[in-house]
């Protein structure tokens, strides 16, 4: 069986090379080796960390190297980033990040390499782990400081400004918080928190949301017994903010059109008191499986699955009191979960604006006369924010813009960037007919 440190390096470098999801790369390679709970958690944070801080990492690499970065081998440079987080962000002594990166490259078939990965490692610490910041732009220091492409740097800044891209950016590190939502058909805040601290899970109640919890120490959350009882479901506290602003009351007919993986649905109908009806659409049969799966499991009887490509207007779905589109984006807003994100060039979602629009002008259609409309991304890119609901303004005089309320306040659109503790996320309110 191989060490904690090289399963670690063998799906970094399936991630480099085949462009797979971290989370199904890493997944593949714990399945193949039989590690102890406590190596586990080892290995996944040293996984993480570095895809989180390889920007980092390679900075400091560059400016102890004598070949450029771009002429190491695959394997030199995994093992060079894996000495170099050991060394600034884990309890790994030193001299043990230094000799177990050595052993380790030797393990990935390049023993040449031995004494120069030594070499670099050393002259790190030589020069007192010191992290090479660019003085200027602020945008090339953000890049570096904070492990985040200088173009995706950019963009934020000119979207938000310094003081919130500082704290979004910082909030993107480390291990991002577990919010759930409780059913509230079922149980309610209190007693489920004290049943997950009967099974070893601490449950802090939400300081602003109602029927949220905070989760820490979760371990396999789908393991738990309160998981399995269908007592709450994982939501973030973003999501979570985006149903409420629905406006949603026993008895009346929500449309969730992109409903994967079907948090938002789960939290409509509660809302709904299990009253009413919500329609849950997703493209992805396999999807609208598993929602309608977990649905049942929470007693959530008031929820019906429908494979529906909403790009495409149908008139068999009839009239809502409450449409939702949280459309498929760029994902900007869940870096901290989804780290690999950020690496993506920006012109890969260049296009992506055009069927978002598509889906928030054919699913406004099934929006009855007073109705609320609600557009929702978890990214902060303007061109599928604000540039798509402009745009459908525009063109729909008849949806005027509607107060989102509540917590977020009395404007109909609002960009979150770590508020409340949530992801990156925007959303806007729209009225069918009239506006109050």
């Amino acid at each position: 069986m191989k060490n904690s440190r090289h399963i670690a390096a063998k799906a970094l470098l399936d991630v480099q090379r085949r462009a797979a999801w971290s989370n199904l790369s890493l997944n593949a390679n714990l399945r193949r080796n039989d590690l102890s709970p406590a190596d586990i958690a080892f290995v996944g944070a040293l996984f993480y960390g570095v895809i989180e801080r390889r920007l980092t990492l390679d900075a400091c690499i560059s400016a102890h190297s004598a070949q450029p970065i771009k002429k190491l081998s695959p394997q030199v440079l995994c093992a060079l980033r894996i000495g170099i987080y050991q060394i600034l962000y884990m309890d790994t002594p030193d001299h043990a990040a230094v000799a177990e990166s050595v052993e380790l490259v030797r393990d990935l078939k390049m023993p040449h390499a031995a004494g120069f990965v030594n070499g670099v490692l050393r002259s790190f610490l030589r020069a007192d782990k010191t992290i090479p910041l660019p003085g200027e732009p602020v945008s090339a220091r953000l890049s570096v400081e904070y492990s985040c492409p200088e173009p995706l740097v950019r963009l934020l800044l000119d979207s938000a400004g310094e003081e919130a891209a500082r704290r979004f950016l910082s909030d993107s590190l480390g291990r991002p918080p577990v919010s759930v939502r409780v059913n509230t058909l079922r149980t309610d805040k209190p007693r489920l928190a004290a049943m997950l601290e009967q099974e070893g899970v601490r449950a802090v109640s939400h300081p602003q949301l109602p029927d949220c919890l905070l989760l820490e120490s979760t371990g396999a959350i789908a393991k738990l017994s309160s998981y399995r009882q269908g007592l709450f479901h994982v939501q973030d506290v973003s999501s979570q903010l985006c149903v409420m602003a629905l406006g949603l009351k026993p008895g009346m007919r929500a449309l969730d059109a992109c409903a994967a993986p079907g948090g938002k649905a789960f939290t409509a109908a509660q809302l709904l008191g299990g009253k009413g009806e919500v329609v849950a659409c997703d493209v992805h049969e396999q999807r609208v499986g598993l929602i309608s799966k977990r649905a049942e499991q929470m007693g959530l009887l008031n929820i019906s699955t429908l494979c529906r490509d909403m790009t495409a207007y149908q008139n068999d779905l009839g009239l809502f009191d409450a449409v939702l589109c949280d459309v498929p984006c760029s994902g900007y807003g869940v870096i901290r979960r989804k780290p690999e994100i950020k690496y993506k060039p920006l012109d890969e979602f260049a296009n992506i604006s055009n069927m978002q629009y598509n889906i928030l002008e054919n699913s406004s259609q099934y929006c009855k006369e007073g109705g609320i409309l609600l557009y929702s991304t978890c990214t902060f890119n303007p061109a599928e924010n604000a540039e798509v609901t402009d745009r459908f303004i525009q063109n729909h005089p008849e949806f005027p813009p509607h107060p989102l309320g509540g917590l977020l306040g009395e404007g109909s659109s609002r960009t979150l960037l770590g508020e409340f503790g949530g992801d990156g996320f925007y959303l806007a309110a729209f009225r069918k007919g009239k506006s109050v």
